[in-house]
């Protein structure tokens, strides 16, 4: 984690030379709501907003094509700031700040952004790579904060069910308990990150697993009730940019995902099929109604090898959880020549629903020949030196590259009932190789995640077929058929040039 002392780290010396001398106010007016209370006029006037008093945090990753991603961003947030401004405002990206794994988990990070804005600026606004910024709509919207009291200000989810990825928080209600969703952007006032700041000094976090980064974010500031909920914001959106409803918006997304050039042929990617005897009949009859025609190259690896699917025994046991032993002879044995040789390996269990086509779409932003691992990023003990994984039920995807260093590298399984997810996790680490976190991936079913954040996605996986119809659910999630497939679709759009 970054120290509190003068000397943080020569990387983020140029981003803290844009703090200029050249002061612009802006007067926010009302949302269109009518009149303001003469209060509220009190707390704008008081509120008009230098640009040097906020901070924006991309929420960046160091896989080449995030980064690329990230530095568009932040130059389109530079030449909005021109038009408003002689100098650009103070724009960070996440992955630079330090080399600390657990950056990506914005907690371990709060002394860091106290100590370095805690006097000139009044807000810090964090953004995916996605989320577009019209930045003098967001400035009006921020000046109708007293920005001298603590806020935590975005566009709110909620869960209509108790859901495991949340531990089942607020069983009796959960929609009580709102939480941002982060491509819309969100914002902590100053005066909030300083309290959070001194409270990750004094009380260490936990080291935990993070599962869904904005919900516990959210828990976190909540504190039990003793911190600020989460402020509604209707103008931070995640509208198509273009859209009639996007007009008042300070936040928009991309009405297309990024599509980087042709999608890869489905003869470069292996699928690997985790199965075991018992499962054969209940869910792999399920695979081949879905989505196995789509996909060239596919194995099933058992405990047991039945001619009629067909399934391949690995020779080693089936365990009840972890299959580390049996991740690892499937990663062996995709460097063998006993499959075809293809740049990208594909892993899911059985109970796995996904998308062949538009897997294939994103994998077209990604260079086979670096060391790929991507997935549904959670962590270990981020905050005291732990590590990222891939969660193994959304479905984990590498690279040639990186199953060639992670099998070089020595890194082996401690017992074959070991977490195949975690174990790769603190391989990946140990080799200094970044985990790439897609939220298209997803560990649990649709019914576990908010609706208005599946809203905006183009889902690439599901998992689980508990108290679900799996077939059902593919068709209406994943499927492809009524306006032709994902690829074709997506090639109608303007390609990004990366």
């Amino acid at each position: 984690m970054l120290s509190n002392s003068p000397h943080i780290g020569h990387k983020l010396a140029c981003c803290l030379v844009f703090l200029s001398f050249c002061h612009i106010n802006f007067a926010a007016g009302s949302s269109g709501k009518g009149s303001q209370s003469q209060d509220d006029m009190h707390v704008i006037h008081n509120n008009q907003l230098d640009l040097r008093e906020i901070v924006f945090v991309i929420q960046s990753q160091s896989n080449s094509f995030h980064v690329k991603q990230a530095e568009r961003r932040r130059a389109d947030l530079h030449k909005q700031a021109r038009s408003l401004t002689e100098q650009p405002p103070v724009v960070l990206l996440l992955h630079s700040l330090s080399d600390n794994e657990g950056d990506w988990s914005i907690l371990p990070l709060l002394p860091y952004f106290s100590y370095s804005f805690g006097k000139n600026s009044s807000w810090i606004v964090f953004l995916e790579e996605e989320t577009n910024v019209k930045m003098a709509t967001l400035l009006q919207v921020l000046g109708k904060f007293d920005k001298n009291k603590e806020w935590f200000l975005g566009k709110p989810l909620r869960d209509e069910e108790s859901t495991i990825i949340h531990h089942y928080a607020f069983a009796e209600n959960p929609s009580i308990f709102k939480y941002p969703d982060f491509a819309a952007a969100w914002a902590l006032s100053i005066p909030l990150v300083v309290r959070l700041a001194n409270k990750v000094r004094d009380e260490p976090l936990k080291s935990d697993f993070t599962i869904d980064l904005k919900h516990e974010v959210a828990l976190y500031i909540w504190d039990n009730g003793k911190g600020p909920h989460l402020t509604a914001v209707p103008e931070l959106c995640t509208e198509p940019e273009d859209s009639p409803q996007a007009r008042s918006c300070a936040t928009t997304l991309s009405k297309d995902p990024p599509l980087c050039g042709e999608p890869v042929n489905k003869e470069e990617i292996f699928v690997a099929v985790k199965t075991c005897g018992k499962f054969h009949s209940e869910r792999v009859p399920v695979i081949k109604k879905t989505w196995e025609k789509e996909a060239v190259f596919l194995e099933y690896y058992s405990d047991h090898a039945d001619p009629s699917i067909p399934t391949i025994n690995l020779g080693v046991p089936n365990t009840e959880r972890g299959h580390c032993g049996k991740t690892f002879a499937i990663l062996q044995r995709f460097l063998s020549s006993a499959v075809p040789d293809t740049k990208w390996l594909l892993v899911v269990d059985d109970d796995t629903l996904i998308s062949i086509p538009r897997l294939q779409v994103l994998l077209s932003c990604y260079d086979p020949s670096e060391p790929v691992c991507l997935g549904e990023r959670y962590g270990y003990g981020l905050s005291q030196g732990g590590y990222s994984y891939i969660t193994g039920g959304g479905g984990m995807v590498f690279s040639r590259e990186a199953v060639v260093r992670l099998l070089n590298s020595g890194c082996k399984c401690y017992s074959n009932d070991a977490p195949d997810d975690m174990v790769l996790g603190m391989c990946l680490n140990a080799l200094g190789l970044p985990v790439t976190h897609s939220p298209l991936f997803h560990q649990a079913r649709p019914e576990d995640y908010a609706r208005d954040l599946l809203a905006h996605q183009v889902p690439i996986s599901f998992h689980k077929h508990w108290n679900i119809d799996p077939v059902a659910v593919f068709n209406k999630w994943l499927k492809d058929d009524s306006r032709g497939s994902v690829s074709d679709e997506l090639n109608k759009s303007v390609k990004t040039e990366l």
